[in-house]
């Protein structure tokens, strides 16, 4: 790949992370407002409808056979699973410290690809990995209940399963993008979460009769800007770069969204919580560091 098409491809990922960064806060107004699964359905059905009405540019199918496992087991890793665990974390926790939480990602797309593609994972990488999750442990011990986490504890729990169900996602997207455009899969992903949480949502509670201006604000936004656009956009620059690099823009995502819990819903962390989130972040840079080249990363790359 060409240096303007490697840019490309890095500025989309950064816009992704921006728009990931802000869905935290967008999330926390719709839930305040809305049942959970409303919420989700509500987002996937709009991002159906954006794609729908784009189906022309809808890119290359390449099926197959066999692909409908991979394909499934993506749309059960995210959007189905995922969202069911992150709506419990923001639930619990803070948008904030969900957010650091998904600081494990490139960490733990690393162990899952040395688990299930046999890549080869380095000392030092692993002493990150663990050096970070004691950090994100760490950062949920230090918490304490509030108005914006009402149990943190659990709630980064259920934040960190929602980054295993992303660290599958990731793995199998990088394995079905030379077949399906980055359109087709994101596409297929709202479909699937359509179907999937339209019976979740009826079965938790009825939609409310009134929803504030604020509320439906935050479902378009989830819907159109995230949905389509934050999806779309990591879909391609993964197409367009190996999984393991890709997956390192995830570091971004805890620093939008700080920055944005702060400006918009006044989080902030304390001292203790800070200095957890700082491991952290030593965790995930120590699991970067090489001293000499990468090895080829193999399926992945």
């Amino acid at each position: 790949m060409g240096a303007q098409g490697r840019g490309v491809a890095v500025f989309c990922l950064l816009v992704a992370m921006a728009l990931w960064g802000s869905s935290f806060i967008a999330l926390k107004l719709a839930f305040a407002e809305l049942p959970t699964m409303w919420v989700i359905f509500a987002r996937m059905l709009l991002g159906s409808l954006i794609f729908l009405l784009a189906w022309r540019w809808r890119g290359r199918i390449e099926y197959r056979q066999g692909d409908w496992k991979y394909l499934l087991g993506l749309a059960a890793c995210e959007p189905c699973l995922y969202f069911i665990f992150e709506a419990l974390a923001l639930q619990n926790t803070s948008a904030s410290q969900a957010g650091m939480i998904t600081a494990l990602l490139p960490l733990l797309v690393a162990v899952g690809a040395y688990a299930f593609l046999r890549e080869r994972i380095t000392r030092t990488t692993l002493a990150g990995f663990i050096v970070a999750v004691v950090g994100a442990v760490w950062l949920s011990l230090a918490g304490s209940a509030d108005e914006h986490a009402s149990n943190p504890l659990l709630g980064n729990f259920y934040e960190f399963l929602a980054m295993v169900c992303a660290m599958g996602y990731t793995l199998l997207l990088k394995h079905l993008s030379g077949r399906y455009s980055a359109f087709i899969l994101t596409a297929m992903q709202a479909f699937i979460g359509a179907l999937f949480f339209l019976p979740l949502a009826v079965a938790q509670a009825p939609f409310p009769e009134q929803v504030s201006a604020q509320g439906i604000g935050a479902l378009l936004y989830l819907g159109i800007i995230v949905t389509v656009g934050a999806y779309g956009l990591y879909n391609f620059g993964v197409s367009r770069l190996p999984a393991s690099q890709a997956s390192g823009f995830i570091n971004l995502i805890p620093v939008f969204t700080l920055i944005f819990a702060m400006l918009l819903l006044g989080e902030s962390l304390n001292v203790t919580q800070t200095c957890a989130a700082v491991l952290v972040f030593a965790g995930v840079a120590l699991s970067q560091w090489r001293s000499t080249p990468p090895v080829p990363a193999g399926v992945l790359d």
